[in-house]
């Protein structure tokens, strides 16, 4: 294993003074940002930071604690191959799919589609405008499914934004043909409670299933109403999606009242989001097993029957996780790593007064056999180096690197970089590869950095908010058995059985 720079592992005590301070008592209050995941559909424009906490950002780079703005660094086991600025799409970009040799990229605009068989110098085969907050993006054969959650004129790719207080507004699922992946078609839409933030696909042979995940529901969105405690079932036929359609809303959280049985959020549990739906899902068919990142709760539960999962086990930690985000099971199925997306990807929380416990990965193992399964907490994992007032960072999208015998993952930190981490000793995670830049300004919080971070066939793709789309190639003996996985097909969310 190529060891890390260790003056880089070392640096960054940034965030101690009363900017840090103060930021750490709003987020520990639970207010905005602890409560709104992911940037919103129109990100502002930034946030300008006091004098002292831009003159600490100058002095930490001018000192090397910090890499200069903009300024590629990397541990020494990883390789930056390419990068291909944004395009005709300069809206947020989000999550990835991979197919065969191809790349599909959300964006807040759209999605663009690249050839990846040469991964040094990737090409963009095809830029699709359809505007919607998230645009998260799934292939499964000849489709691809794009999330939509904010509220929309109508379902068309030319739709423009419409209050949701407006019942003909519209949010939910679009569904393409990617036959022919220069010339995308458009041949269905869903609409589904809430929107769509994340979705989750459960591929069979003649159907798709996906499972829609979103939230913050209001007794004035007609088509959102509260309580919302659950997921939407669409079930697309592969040989007909235009007759796709919602089959079921199963309830996660049953509960008396008008809240639902979730996390009842602030002021019982301050600092934590209420649990009103689920951020994201992650499937592994091969085990029929589930696991759900539900805003105040984690969730374990079974998809034998895939209209009407069923939840095991269910956990809560009110101390250090503000908004369950994200899920990752290992190989084996005997661990889960969520993630806390602490203020909303929107904030500087990779620092010393945050600390190392809140806006981490929380990794749980699965003990006990079938319905009596449970999710038995073990230890955080939060990337070792600080960063500056001017970035945001936190937990954020990752997957597996496929290595027989071991626990490893690469994930996206925003403008904390990409993250290569080992969690084989579920109480003893470690780093052991990384890739940032340095911050996009030096004044100014504003919004960058790597959204998803994902393993594919031999290398480490990112897709970054401002920077656009990155290749990265990891050289390290823990790492190298990797690449001769190879899988035609990768939704993230929907886990292979790399090795069965």
């Amino acid at each position: 294993m190529t060891l890390l720079n260790e003056s880089r592992t070392r640096r960054r005590r940034l965030g101690v003074g009363a900017t840090a301070a103060g930021l750490l008592a709003a987020l520990l209050m639970g207010g905005p940002a602890a409560a709104t995941p992911d940037p919103g559909d129109s990100p502002a424009a930034g946030k300008q930071l006091s004098r002292s906490a831009a003159a600490d950002t100058e002095a930490a780079i001018a000192s090397g604690e910090i890499p200069a703005q903009d300024e590629v660094v990397h541990s020494d086991n990883i390789e930056h191959l390419a990068n291909i600025p944004k395009d005709a799409l300069p809206g947020t970009n989000s999550d990835l799919a991979f197919q065969g040799q191809y790349a599909f990229a959300g964006n807040y605009d759209g999605f663009r589609i690249f050839d990846i068989s040469d991964p040094k110098a990737p090409k963009t085969v095809a830029q699709v405008l359809c505007p919607g907050s998230q645009n998260d993006i799934s292939v499964s054969g000849n489709l691809l499914f794009l999330s939509t959650d904010s509220s929309r004129s109508d379902n068309s790719c030319a739709s423009t934004t419409q209050p949701a207080t407006e019942k003909s507004s519209w949010e939910g699922m679009k569904v393409f043909d990617i036959s022919d992946k220069k010339n995308p078609k458009y041949v269905a839409a869903v609409e589904t409670a809430c929107g769509s933030h994340t979705h989750t696909l459960v591929p069979e042979k003649k159907n798709v299933y996906v499972y829609v995940s979103s939230y913050s529901p209001s007794a004035t969105f007609p088509d959102c109403q509260p309580p919302h405690d659950g997921i939407s079932v669409i079930k697309v036929p592969r040989n007909a999606p235009e007759k796709a359609a919602v089959v079921g809303f199963p309830v996660l959280f049953p509960g008396e009242g008008p809240d639902g049985g979730g996390n009842p959020g602030a002021p019982t549990n301050p600092g934590v989001s209420k649990t009103t739906g689920c951020h994201d899902l992650t499937v592994l068919p091969s085990k029929d097993l589930a696991a759900g990142a539900c805003m105040g709760d984690g969730i374990l539960f079974s998809i034998e029957d895939p209209e009407n999962p069923k939840v095991i086990d269910r956990v809560q930690d009110n101390k250090n996780f503000a908004f369950w985000h994200s899920a990752t099971f290992n190989q084996k199925a005997d661990k889960v790593v969520f993630t806390d997306e602490l203020g909303g990807g929107g904030a500087a929380t990779c620092n010393e007064a945050v600390g190392p416990n809140r806006g981490a990965d929380g990794i749980y193992d699965i003990t006990g056999k079938g319905d009596h399964r449970k999710l038995v907490f073990r230890s955080y994992f939060k990337i070792p180096r600080h960063q500056a007032a001017t970035e945001n960072c936190v937990a954020h999208n990752g997957s597996l690197i496929p290595v027989k015998g071991k626990d490893i993952m690469v994930q996206a930190w925003y403008q904390g970089g990409v993250s290569v981490w080992d969690f084989t000793d579920s109480t003893k995670p470690r780093e052991i590869g990384y890739f940032e830049r340095g911050p996009l300004t030096t004044d100014t919080l504003r919004v960058g950095g790597s959204w998803s971070a994902y393993y594919y066939n031999g290398h480490i793709y990112s897709n970054d908010i401002a920077k656009g789309f990155d290749v990265l190639k990891v050289s390290d003996r823990l790492t190298d058995p990797a690449e001769k996985v190879h899988v035609d097909e990768l939704n993230v969310q929907t886990q292979p059985d790399y090795f069965d």
